[in-house]
């Protein structure tokens, strides 16, 4: 396979990618309109780190597909049909309730505003995709969000995303997505989109 000498060198993580991958989305999402919603503004960005981390090596890399760009500066972390997490969530329940801290009420208002506009059919769903802040600009998202799109696509399943940026809305559109809700959340919360992906 033959790659152009500045295209971003993308594959499945790797342990050794960990730290990096988590430090990515710790500063990828320090400031992000949903994770402020749900997460407590006390220490936030450990809590964060600590939810990111979680979330990347007990669910991710266990039940889903997780793939890095340039070791770790780009990350995507999708959840793929037939991978059952549940237990780990029942598990991590109540450390995740507590890293939300004084948020927990939005939190769960928030789902529950959601809910009614989550797929309920099998599909893949990006759990979460960061870009060091550093390396943005170079297409590194598009590049690690390729491998899921391709394999959801070759699969014929859907693929499925929520974002809270507007920015974001228009980046997925250039890479097939289409909106398909657009909530603004209780309790004050950010603006929010569904998106969906349907396999050509």
């Amino acid at each position: 396979m033959h790659q152009h000498p500045n295209a971003p060198l993308v594959r499945a993580i790797a342990e050794a990618d960990v730290p990096v991958a988590v430090d990515t989305l710790t500063r990828a999402f320090a400031d992000y309109p949903y994770t402020r919603h749900v997460i407590a503004a006390d220490d936030h960005e450990e809590r964060i780190r600590r939810f990111q981390e979680l979330c990347l090596t007990r669910i991710g890399m266990v039940y889903g597909r997780v793939w890095v760009a340039d070791a770790g500066l780009a990350v995507a972390v999708w959840a793929v049909p037939g991978g059952d997490p549940s237990p780990v969530f029942a598990e991590l329940g109540p450390i995740l309730r507590e890293l939300g801290g004084d948020r927990a009420a939005a939190s769960a208002n928030a789902d529950a505003a959601m809910a009614p506009y989550r797929p309920t059919e099998p599909g893949w769903f990006l759990e979460t995709v960061a870009t060091a802040p550093e390396a943005q600009g170079r297409g590194l998202g598009r590049a690690v969000l390729e491998p899921g799109i391709e394999e959801a696509e070759r699969a014929d399943f859907p693929a499925f995303l929520e974002t809270s940026s507007e920015a974001n809305v228009r980046f997925y559109e250039r890479l097939g997505f289409e909106v398909t809700a657009d909530v603004r959340l209780p309790d004050d919360g950010p603006r929010t989109w569904c998106m969906r992906r349907n396999p050509r």
